[in-house]
C-alpha cells in the first residue's frame, strides 16, 4: 500500500464564469480498526501515514498505555485495514471506560469515555519555555510552508513538535486530533523530553486538542486558528499558553501569556 499519495479526482473547475476540467489531488480517508489484546476496541477513520504513531499516541491519549514498552506487538494488516496490538498487561473490568466505539474524523462527541479518559490523563503543565514573538511567526511561516500534502489537498491538518528556533517533527492527518495523537507517539517512541517543545498546529484549538495537548506535557500551543472558550477554560487551569490566530505578523495569546518573552503582564 501506498501509503503517501493522494487520489487524482476529475473536476469541472470555474474561474470566473469559465469552466475547465482538471484532475484534483484529494487527500485519503482511510478505516482502521484496533483489536487490543485479542478484542476489538476501536475503529479509527485517519489518513494512512506514520499510523504507529497514531496507534501508540493514541492508546496514551485515552489511558490504555503510558509508555512506548507497554506494547508487547504491534503490526497493521494494511490490506485489510486492521491494526493488531498487544500489551503486557491486561485492561480493566470496567467495559463502561473500554468498550468498543466508533471514533471520526471529526473530533469529540463520538467518544463514549471522552471525560473519563481525561480525567485520568490530562495533567497540569509547569514548563517554564518562553518564546518571543518573532519565534511564533517563524514557527508558523515554517509550518505552512512544509504542509506539502495541504497545499495539493486542502484535506488535511498538520502538527509539529517544535523548539523555539524550529520544528523538529511534523505529522499531518484529516483528523486534527489523529495529527496530534501522531506527534505524541513519535515523542513516546523516541522518549523525547517535552519541557523545552512547543506544539505548532494548524487547527481549531477544541477541549478535546487542549485536553492533547496537557496529556503531551507541552506548555504552549500555536495554532494558525481560533480556540473555543471550553478550551481556554481548560487552558487557565492545566497551565497551558493558547496562542491563536497566528497569522502573518499578527496573533492573539488567550491564555498564560507570561511565556511570552514580550508580554508584560
Amino acid at each position: 500500500m501506498d501509503n503517501t499519495k493522494e487520489y487524482a479526482w476529475e473536476v469541472v473547475q470555474f474561474n470566473g464564469i469559465e469552466p475547465a476540467v482538471k484532475d484534483d489531488e484529494i487527500a485519503s480517508e482511510w478505516p482502521l480498526t484496533i483489536i487490543l489484546n485479542g478484542d476489538e476496541f476501536a475503529t479509527m477513520v485517519c489518513s494512512p501515514t506514520d499510523l504507529q504513531d497514531l496507534l501508540i499516541g493514541f492508546l496514551a491519549a485515552e489511558g490504555i498505555i503510558r509508555f512506548h514498552d507497554e506494547i508487547t506487538h504491534l503490526s497493521i494488516d494494511d490490506y485489510k485495514g486492521f491494526a493488531y496490538v498487544t500489551l503486557n498487561k491486561t485492561l480493566d473490568d470496567n467495559r463502561d471506560d473500554h468498550s468498543k466505539r466508533f471514533i471520526g474524523s471529526c473530533c469529540g462527541k463520538s467518544r463514549q469515555f471522552y471525560f473519563k479518559s481525561d480525567a485520568k490523563t490530562a495533567k497540569t503543565v509547569y514548563s517554564r519555555l518562553s518564546v518571543s514573538v518573532e519565534q511564533c511567526y517563524a514557527l508558523m511561516g515554517e509550518l505552512q510552508q512544509q504542509s506539502e500534502q495541504f497545499m495539493r489537498t486542502g484535506g488535511v491538518h498538520n502538527a509539529a513538535l517544535a523548539e523555539p528556533d524550529g520544528l523538529l517533527t511534523i505529522r499531518t492527518d484529516i483528523g486534527r486530533h489523529n495529527a496530534l495523537d501522531k506527534i505524541y507517539g513519535h515523542i513516546l517512541r523516541q522518549r523525547l523530553p517535552v519541557k523545552n517543545k512547543l506544539i505548532v498546529f494548524s487547527g481549531r484549538l477544541s477541549s478535546e486538542v487542549l485536553l492533547k495537548i496537557s496529556k503531551i506535557g507541552a506548555g504552549i500551543v500555536l495554532s494558525k486558528s481560533a480556540p473555543t472558550d471550553l478550551a481556554l477554560r481548560l487552558a487557565n487551569d492545566l497551565h497551558i499558553t493558547v496562542i491563536g490566530f497566528a497569522r502573518g505578523s499578527k496573533m492573539n495569546v488567550y491564555t498564560h501569556p507570561y511565556r511570552i518573552k514580550e508580554a508584560k503582564m
